[in-house]
């Protein structure tokens, strides 16, 4: 009888012990970016790394928005801001699968016609010496952080092979890395917890292409190839409703006004949209990758949602980057993912404020 007491003493002991750990598990996420200051992939580092919801275990930089080398200068300028250079940035794949296709992105706007957005990412300026010299470039200063020696392909193998169905991976970029990480090992999609995109326009047009998005027509075969492997679960927030959000000058005004790091107040100030909006009050714009990190946060932001497969047209041609969701069977190959349409507006805004208030 005394020995089965202390048995059920050790029991309840034990239980006791991992009720805390269970009620604070944090998300475990890694951030997969093509970096840009502040918004919108900046913002959604640094609400990921700052959240008392989520363990931000790294950050992983690809090509599109930027080269690697200003992604991972701008990552380790915003995480010094927050003092958060403990969270490992590591560089992944600086080229598109499509050899030249950097090269020829203007020329393909012309043959294939172009969306009402402009952008051409990396494609619109020189690839930089490296990251330092691009650090320097933009920030006029030396930085206090530096990038870890792990290929980001390789970080992302390792990390999920060490943490088997506990990593959501935000993709807020083009797919390169993921895409890369998938023909190394495998192994690691059934162990990968789920994957949250931002990319792609499946039911209105693109923005950079008349059909295509510019996430995923920067590298169509990697997102082709990320969305049809058999991951447990794959969210996806698409132009759809990333165009709902409206990023206006008052919003702009809220920001400014909580900002007060230094830092990050020269950084708002030499922001692409701060001149738009001197010049236009009526300008706005989107906030992109903010909403992918926002829902790993809060997962309630979400309320209109729908799964369908998907798939991204890899053909060059007018298409090519396209985005497609099938109302009926997709074609062999494809996967079944869900896709947002609908946010709560004023939740990721309040996320948004709050973040803003403690730079």
């Amino acid at each position: 009888m005394r020995h089965y007491k202390l048995f059920c003493l050790g029991m309840l002991l034990s239980f006791l012990t991992l009720l805390p750990c269970q009620a604070h598990a944090k998300e475990a996420v890694i951030l997969d970016t093509d970096m840009v200051n502040l918004f919108d992939d900046g913002v959604a580092m640094m609400m990921l790394a700052k959240s008392p919801q989520t363990e931000l275990l790294g950050v992983t930089v690809v090509i599109g928005n930027t080269w690697a080398e200003t992604g991972t200068a701008s990552a380790l300028r915003q995480l010094e801001g927050i003092n958060r250079l403990d969270i490992p940035v590591a560089v992944g794949i600086n080229t598109t699968t499509r050899a030249g296709r950097v090269e020829g992105m203007a020329t393909e706007k012309k043959m294939f016609g172009s969306g009402p957005d402009t952008h051409l990412g990396a494609a619109g300026y020189p690839e930089p010496a490296s990251w330092q010299a691009a650090y320097r470039s933009a920030y006029h200063a030396e930085p206090k952080g530096k990038p870890i020696s792990e290929h980001g392909v390789d970080f992302l193998i390792r990390n999920i092979k060490a943490r088997p169905h506990e990593i959501t991976i935000v993709a807020i970029g083009t797919c390169a890395n993921l895409a890369a990480a998938i023909r190394r090992a495998p192994e690691i999609v059934p162990l990968v917890k789920r994957v949250v995109y931002m990319g792609g326009s499946f039911f209105q047009q693109g923005n950079v292409m008349p059909t295509a998005e510019f996430n995923f027509w920067f590298d169509p075969e990697s997102a082709r190839s990320t969305l049809r492997a058999p991951f447990k679960e794959q969210i996806i927030f698409p132009l759809d409703v990333c165009e709902k959000i409206h990023f206006t000058a008052e919003r702009y005004q809220q920001i400014k006004q909580r900002i007060h790091n230094p830092l990050f107040q020269d950084m708002l100030a030499n922001h692409w949209t701060t001149p738009m909006f001197k010049k236009d009050k009526n300008f706005y714009t989107f906030i992109w990758d903010v909403l992918a990190a926002a829902m790993v946060i809060d997962p309630s932001l979400v309320t209109e949602a729908r799964s369908y497969p998907v798939d991204v047209d890899a053909t060059y041609g007018p298409s090519y980057g396209q985005s497609l969701a099938f109302l009926g069977v997709g074609p062999e190959g494809t996967q079944s993912a869900k896709i947002v349409f609908t946010v709560d507006e004023n939740k990721v805004w309040n996320m948004i404020y709050d973040l803003c208030s403690s730079l």
